[in-house]
């Protein structure tokens, strides 16, 4: 299977985060990636929106998720980006929807581990999902797990996406800038793919206060592809199970658990 990640940084315009998602969809299959992933809040910059989330939400999840679909249809690519899905009270969710190839919704997620840390709040604005749903999704012969930023600085979400069979973790995120920001998602994504034996990419959105930083790991924790702090990118590799299969040989840390 062949994996492309987009880098940009969102707008408070959906319309504006849609156009530049389809220039990078076309350069993803121009490179014949199966799948191409996109960040946290490509829907939407929650810092460039004024007044009540919710209002700013209102008919627009709906069209990100139906024009992503035409997208996906069109362009023959399997889809996963984030936005915000209203949820029925004054907070909505922090949802990753998977579309595949043939433009049809596969799942969501809904971000679990709200980011209340380094003197931020995400629990004020964005209600959390259900522990209970973490889906492995099945993409071009692959097994495929999705999970949103925070999350990653939890070890358990992976770890479930893999006994669930996940052999590639998808990771949309929004990561801050500050001390140490760099390090820990560098650390953590090399991590995630260590101690679980699958690749992983992740997408990171690039903008004033967000560290971009988008990447696609081997099994070993290896980054082949990356990108820096640069607005708009794309990198693109192939993702193979017989590379999980070589490092399981000789790293067989799932095989030798015990707990």
């Amino acid at each position: 299977m062949k994996v492309s990640v987009g880098q940009f940084a969102p707008t408070g315009s959906v319309t504006d985060n849609l156009e530049t998602m389809e220039r990078l969809v076309a350069k993803a299959k121009a490179e014949a990636a199966d799948l191409v992933l996109f960040p946290e809040e490509a829907m939407l910059a929650v810092s460039q929106v004024t007044g009540p989330l919710n209002d700013a939400l209102e008919g627009n999840w709906t069209k990100f998720v139906q024009q992503l679909s035409f997208m996906a249809a069109e362009h023959k690519i399997a889809i996963v980006a984030g936005g915000y899905e209203q949820s029925g009270d004054e907070r909505p969710y922090n949802t990753l929807v998977v579309l595949g190839e043939d433009g049809a919704i596969l799942g969501t997620y809904r971000k679990i581990h709200l980011y209340d840390a380094f003197s931020y709040q995400e629990s004020k604005s964005i209600k959390a999902g259900d522990v209970a749903e973490v889906p492995v999704f099945e993409i071009a012969g692959m097994k495929v797990g999705v999970f949103t930023c925070y999350d990653l600085r939890f070890p358990e979400i992976a770890r479930r996406l893999v006994n669930e069979g996940a052999e590639l973790l998808l990771v949309a995120a929004a990561w801050f800038k500050g001390e140490h920001k760099i390090e820990h998602w560098e650390t953590l994504l090399r991590a995630r793919a260590i101690e679980n034996t699958v690749w992983v990419a992740a997408a990171g959105t690039s903008s004033g206060h967000t560290i971009g930083h988008s990447a696609i790991l081997d099994p070993m924790g290896v980054p082949i592809e990356y990108l820096g702090d640069d607005a708009e990118g794309l990198v693109t590799t192939d993702v193979t199970r017989r590379r999980i299969d070589e490092v399981r040989e000789f790293l067989p840390v799932l095989a030798n658990r015990r707990l």
